[in-house]
């Protein structure tokens, strides 16, 4: 039987736990023209939601189009990708051909159909900055002439956003806001990995303040995420202890991807063992073998780490990620002074080791959170 955990790709339906009222509101709202910001930090399965909504928002027959703003190593490498994947959502393949010279022909792009590959759109005349805010001004056009073309809405999501900032800076969101204002037959998604780059983007003073409604993704509720794992390994064949759904839930610190993957690992193991019964013992076997495969990865990221950033990740880990600017904390763990910690912290959470969650820090790979415990000092 199939691995019904899964983790490291976009969650299916049939993997997809809680989250009724967060996939209903953003799927409303795309199909009602807004434009929506969607900040979580990683892990907690922002990508999953969004596809759930992008799908139910094409089975009312709207246009869904996706696309990963960081994948792009360029501006115009964005622009292109964004200009393909609107066009490739809605236009048919004997007739693309057509339909790029009938919207773009002023741009005068160049179509490339592989036979087995995805068509490819590049505009090879845009050379200086001004060409590409010529190109942005058209392309970021598109999906109101497309809807109002085909008379169908539009959905468009344009995932860990936060990366337009390396492009061309505020430029960008001026012409982005600038476009979908007018656009009542397009809702948008803007979803972002980095709370703090997304917060700073929806600011007073930036383009985007007010420019739509704000959904912040929390945890889904442990018990409700227990709940689920329990009925999945009952589902497959196995028969869990009471509290394994709950074991699991913990100790992958109730982020979704890691709760997926600690709940697959442990399936395959039973699986593999031929048992039926699984349990809290099974968990940690699992987890001592994760563990060990695991072990030079992280090795390699301890080793990169300067001694300070070494004691700070330990408190984080040891005290649970509170008052580690306290005495008593930077005592028991010989830290410097709390300016010392702050620039610690600081470079942790930038080269995404911690997090910052309401009150406290948070080691963002619970495997690692556990191999720090284990095995440093």
């Amino acid at each position: 039987m199939e691995n019904p955990f899964v983790y490291g790709e976009v969650i299916p339906a049939s993997a997809f736990v809680d989250r009724e009222d967060e996939l209903d509101r953003l799927t409303n709202d795309l199909l009602a023209g807004q434009k929506v910001f969607l900040i979580s930090p990683r892990r907690y399965g922002k990508s999953s939601l969004v596809r759930q909504a992008l799908s139910a928002a094409v089975r009312r027959r709207a246009v869904a189009v996706d696309v990963t703003v960081s994948s792009y190593s360029s501006y115009v490498g964005f622009l292109e990708g964004y200009a393909r994947a609107l066009l490739v959502a809605e236009a048919r393949p004997d007739s693309l051909r057509g339909w790029i010279r009938d919207l773009l022909g002023p741009l005068r792009p160049e179509l490339r159909i592989d036979p087995g590959s995805r068509p490819s759109i590049s505009f090879p005349t845009v050379r200086t900055a001004r060409d590409a805010a010529r190109l942005a001004e058209a392309i970021f056009a598109l999906p109101a002439r497309i809807a109002e073309l085909r008379r169908k809405r539009l959905v468009v999501a344009l995932d860990e956003f936060q990366a337009i900032n390396g492009f061309d800076g505020h430029d960008v969101e001026h012409a982005l806001r600038a476009a979908i204002q007018h656009q009542r037959q397009v809702g948008y998604v803007f979803s972002g990995s980095e709370p703090s780059l997304m917060e700073r983007m929806l600011a007073r003073s930036r383009p985007f303040y007010k420019a739509g409604p704000v959904m912040r993704l929390q945890k889904i509720p442990a018990d409700r995420f227990a709940s689920f794992v329990n009925e999945r390994f009952t589902r497959t064949g196995f028969k869990p202890d009471a509290g394994l759904g709950a074991a699991i839930v913990e100790l992958a610190g109730n982020l979704p991807y890691d709760v997926q993957r600690l709940a697959h690992e442990v399936w395959d193991d039973g699986r593999a063992a031929g048992r039926r019964m699984v349990g809290v013992e099974d968990l940690h076997a699992t987890l001592r073998r994760l563990l060990n495969e695991h072990d030079a990865i992280f090795e390699a990221a301890w080793q990169r780490l300067t001694l300070p950033q070494r004691a700070a990740l330990r408190a984080v880990v040891l005290e649970d990620g509170r008052e580690l600017l306290s005495g008593d904390v930077r005592a028991r763990h010989r830290l410097s002074g709390p300016s010392s910690v702050q620039t610690s912290l600081a470079a942790l959470v930038r080269d995404d080791f911690v997090a910052r969650e309401h009150a406290r820090y948070v080691v963002v790979d619970s495997l690692l959170r556990e191999w720090v415990a284990r095995r440093t000092y």
